[in-house]
């Protein structure tokens, strides 16, 4: 019998462009992505009885669904041939559907939780490649470090040592389906991966200048309140906004955390709104 708890963090897009439609219906993307230290807790036991079995309070899934961790946990299983009982728990901290890749971190999580409590030692770049079975940004979590994403996002890169800044996350508890913003996309004409500048930056001031995100188009007009999100981060103090992913988490850059912490607070106080300071990972 073995157990043991792990974290598995949220991120953010720094910048996210949408190249054009695959003819298998995922979508080319270039993104720049960060770890943050919100976290989920994973418990991870082994014994008891065969099978697969993940509790989560926070989570109701549609009928037939399966919770990605399980997935996970049922993927690593079949790919080292064990036949063991797995009991997943999961403290949910980072809001679902928002833009965090909160799911897709569950799942990676579970696949480097198992292969260590497994002493199974598949290696990173294996677990990556199962990783792409399960969702787009999974191998990122598993590959740990700032990336920036190419192909579906599954193509991994080192990014340049980014400046030193902390980020202030705000979400008004709305749910915005990453498969919807991508298909509510307008797409004019495929763009070019040669044409886009590689994400690096020098200063806290060229980070902000290169924030963008193509899914802002379709997001923030089926809900402003994100707009007004954005410009209430930059009202307190923020150098720079973005929505992360799909939305609807908004994400101000500041300073150091104590100015990101002061931030929170004040938006706290005069919102109904789900709020975290964090620092990068």
């Amino acid at each position: 019998m073995r157990e043991k708890t792990f974290l598995s963090p949220a991120k953010i897009n720094l910048c996210l462009h949408v190249l054009g439609r695959r003819l298998d219906g995922y979508h080319e993307v270039a993104m720049a992505m960060q770890r943050v230290d919100l976290c989920d807790r994973i418990r991870i036991h082994l014994g008891g009885e065969a099978g697969v079995r993940v509790t989560c309070r926070d989570i109701e899934l549609a009928a037939g669904e399966e919770n990605i961790a399980a997935r996970a946990a049922r993927q690593l299983l079949r790919e080292t041939e064990r036949d063991v009982g797995i009991d997943i728990e999961i403290d949910k901290q980072i809001p679902v559907a928002a833009g965090l890749g909160g799911g897709s971190s569950n799942a990676a999580t579970v696949l480097l939780g198992l292969d260590e409590l497994l002493n199974a030692r598949l290696g990173k770049t294996r677990l990556m490649e199962l990783g792409g079975q399960l969702g787009a940004d999974v191998p990122f979590f598993i590959f740990g470090d700032p990336a920036w994403a190419t192909g579906t996002g599954t193509k991994l890169d080192f990014l340049a040592p980014l400046p030193s800044v902390a980020y202030l996350l705000v979400n008004p508890k709305i749910a915005v389906p990453t498969a919807w913003a991508y298909q509510s996309l307008r797409l004019t004409r495929g763009g070019e991966l040669a044409n886009l500048p590689r994400f690096s930056v020098a200063s806290r001031e060229e980070l902000c200048d290169r924030l963008h995100n193509d899914l802002e188009r379709v997001t923030l007009e089926r809900y402003p309140l994100l707009a007004e999100i954005k410009q209430q981060l930059l009202d307190q103090g923020a150098l720079g906004s973005l929505m992360s992913g799909s939305g609807a988490t908004v994400f101000g850059v500041f300073t150091d955390f104590a100015a990101a912490q002061q931030a929170g607070l004040r938006l706290a106080a005069e919102h109904d709104w789900l709020v975290y300071p964090v620092r990068p990972l």
